[in-house]
């Protein structure tokens, strides 16, 4: 399977057809909502988030965006993703005015988009299964730089299974187990699946997603795994935009 080639339109219009049962194969996935917390506790703000803006990209059908709520509860929040149909599913959800949704692609935001839709630069921004989607994650780092105000924070929560070989073990015995066959079940096809899985397996390792995040300007970068069946294969890539002072661009 070349999954680059997938990367962009043809991938969205997959999780657009599998919006639907999107919920119900996260909830099959144990620690899945609580490792998005732990993630977004990574993020290191203090308090309940008063105050903050938060750009939430790639935020599917919510479940990010609720991880962000439950840790920073008073922060806006802002969900930015690229499909429409995972979109419908979030906004039919109950959630409070400072949490507002958009349609659009993360690697086309700008400042001006910020200043527009957030009252001006990002504090932080969180992305969950996101940058392995992108065409160009370095193009995508690159915007996330300069949609954060000097000192403002990313962090990332993505696969990466890269730089071991029981990691890659596990997670194709748990997608050609579960995942693929359950999204099969659930949606009618397992397209979306099967790139997951071979899309996972051909990321990054995490040394060399470090690298990016370093290329692309970032400071303080680090990681961490989560617990559970995912340690090794999920993990929370951390990040600043340095203060003007420190080089900023």
């Amino acid at each position: 399977m070349n999954t680059a080639a997938l990367k962009g339109e043809p991938v969205t219009a997959e999780f657009d057809h599998a919006a639907h049962a999107y919920d119900r194969l996260v909830a099959a996935n144990p620690g899945y909502h609580s490792h998005l917390r732990t993630s977004a506790r990574r993020l290191g703000l203090d308090g309940t988030g008063e105050g903050l803006r938060i750009l939430d990209l790639g935020c599917g059908t919510g479940a990010s965006t609720k991880a962000l709520l439950h840790v920073l509860p008073r922060a806006r929040i802002t969900g930015v993703d690229a499909s429409e149909g995972m979109l419908e599913s979030a906004r039919a959800k109950p959630w409070p005015d400072s949490v507002s949704f958009h349609r659009a692609r993360a690697e086309d935001l700008t400042p001006q988009w910020a200043a527009e839709h957030l009252g001006g630069p990002a504090d932080a921004v969180f992305g969950a299964y996101l940058i392995r989607n992108c065409p160009d994650p370095d193009a995508l780092l690159s915007t996330v730089r300069d949609l954060l105000r000097p000192g403002g924070r990313l962090v990332l929560h993505e696969y990466s299974v890269a730089d071991s070989v029981a990691a890659r073990t596990v997670w194709s015995a748990v997608c050609w187990g579960v995942v693929i066959p359950a999204g099969r079940a659930l949606t009618g096809r397992g397209d979306l699946f099967r790139y997951l899985w071979r899309g996972v397996l051909d990321f990054d390792g995490r040394q060399a997603l470090l690298e990016r995040m370093r290329r692309a300007g970032l400071a303080s970068v680090a990681s961490a795994p989560l617990p559970g069946w995912q340690h090794g294969i999920t993990h929370t890539f951390a990040g600043l935009r340095p203060e003007e002072a420190d080089g900023g661009r």
